[in-house]
């Protein structure tokens, strides 16, 4: 296998897995209610309340406004569909660097800046919405680990680009 096939191999399974990573976390948007009551009823089925009661009555207190809201503003809910449907389009976006990585490094540079400004996002917004500062880490470590694949790509596609390069020039050349 030629260098070239090599990156271009892994340019794209790293692409796959962010792609499937972003999938799967905007469509756990959708559910928000279920899964609430869901992590509540494993929280306390693992008698979690003793060892993580931070945990347990933050889930609680999430859970029971998302109840209030389904079943007197469920409008609001609708947020969060667009917070998943936003997760959706932007993994649609990553087809263009599967397919030709050099030509469309701007969107995995795009999904690095993303990445990014979910810290200072979290550290402004979550005080301001009463967000407990360790769940904030949480929402921070998608930025941190998201912006892991997202580098090791810009790399790839870097060195890729330069293998690439003396032939285009050639072309261009002629």
């Amino acid at each position: 296998m030629s260098d070239r096939a090599a990156l271009l191999k892994g340019i794209r399974a790293w692409l796959v897995f962010f792609v499937v990573c972003l999938v799967l976390s905007g469509a756990t948007a959708f559910p928000l209610v279920h899964e609430l009551r869901w992590a509540e009823e494993l929280l306390h089925a693992l008698s979690a309340d003793a060892h993580l009661p931070g945990l347990t009555g933050w889930i609680e207190r999430v859970r029971a406004g998302l109840d209030e809201a389904d079943a007197e503003y469920p409008f609001l809910l609708y947020g969060t569909d667009w917070l998943a449907f936003a997760h959706l389009v932007i993994a649609v976006a990553f087809y263009g660097p599967y397919r030709d990585p050099v030509r469309n490094i701007w969107v995995v540079e795009f999904g690095m800046i993303a990445c990014a400004g979910i810290v200072p996002l979290a550290l402004i917004c979550g005080p301001i919405r009463g967000i407990p500062f360790w769940w904030s880490l949480i929402d921070m470590s998608f930025g941190v680990f998201g912006i892991i694949p997202l580098a090791v790509v810009r790399q790839k596609i870097k060195r890729l680009e330069a293998l690439t390069a003396p032939v285009t020039s050639l072309m261009l050349s002629r």
